[in-house]
């Protein structure tokens, strides 16, 4: 895709999955707040901004309720997610004001499943898929996720189970297995009519990295984007999974750093 081309599909991105998001389960409520888009749920799950349209006039007042209402709710912690086309320019600069810590940025990237979807599916040598269905499948995710990020993920989990019991039709999930072992192991999320479904979760643990498996596991989304009628598969692309990315064939459409904000502990100023 040229950059006119990218442009347009972020515009329609922006629309579709950030303002006009769904919630993602587990009794996660999404609504619209004048300028602002957020999620909130009531456990284990991912609360935050989706989306905004601010200025200059506006921001620190909306920032500022944003952290009233999760705060009021006894959040833990909630995400804002900051593209770098939002407005204003510096409203990463304001939410640093306002508390929130900014993670690594992340690369906004978009391929086309009818291109991706021509990808051979062959695995490695020694490598077969199982397509996670139940509990014992999200655990060896969260097994090969601690191998491949050295962190535990008990919300993705909890948030994982929710789907496979109560929206079945919204995620797909698959783990590389070499025998007996979780090597790689990625999920599709995506909703009923959308244009646009999201990669998410691609890990492989270090010693079976740069075999093939990482592109393995995205051809294998691919096919079933394509069988769904989905245009778009778009990725949140670590510095790692970039350039892979690049070479089978996505395009940038941009950046984007989540910044989270953290309830201070009982003993803060």
């Amino acid at each position: 895709m040229d950059l006119d081309e990218l442009l347009k599909v972020r515009a329609r991105f922006d629309a579709e999955v950030r303002e006009g998001a769904q919630a993602d389960g587990g009794g996660a409520l999404v609504v619209r707040v004048g300028p602002v888009v957020r999620q909130s749920v009531p456990g284990p799950g991912w609360n935050g901004v989706l989306w905004s349209d601010l200025d200059a006039e506006t921001a620190d007042a909306q920032i500022a309720a944003q952290v009233g209402f999760f705060a009021e709710r006894g959040c833990p912690d909630f995400e804002w997610k900051l593209y770098a086309h939002d407005r204003p320019a510096d409203l990463g600069d304001r939410l640093r004001a306002a508390g929130f810590v900014p993670e690594p940025p992340e690369t906004l990237m978009v391929g086309l499943v009818a291109e991706l979807a021509q990808l051979p599916v062959d695995p490695p040598e020694g490598i077969t898929l199982r397509v996670v269905t139940d509990e014992a499948g999200v655990d060896l995710m969260m097994e090969v996720h601690a191998g491949a990020f050295g962190s535990e993920r008990p919300r993705i989990r909890e948030a994982l189970l929710s789907r496979l019991r109560d929206e079945p039709e919204t995620v797909a999930a698959v783990v590389a297995m070499a025998g007996d072992v979780p090597v790689s192991a990625a999920r599709m999320e995506m909703r009923p009519g959308a244009a646009f479904a999201g990669l998410w979760g691609g890990g492989t643990v270090p010693q079976w990295r740069g075999r093939g498996i990482y592109r393995l596991l995205v051809a294998h989304r691919a096919r079933l984007a394509a069988e769904l009628g989905i245009p778009y598969l778009q990725v949140d692309a670590s510095d790692d999974s970039r350039p892979i990315l690049e070479r089978l064939g996505f395009g940038v459409m941009g950046v984007t750093v989540p910044y989270i904000w953290t309830r201070p502990g009982p003993d803060a100023d």
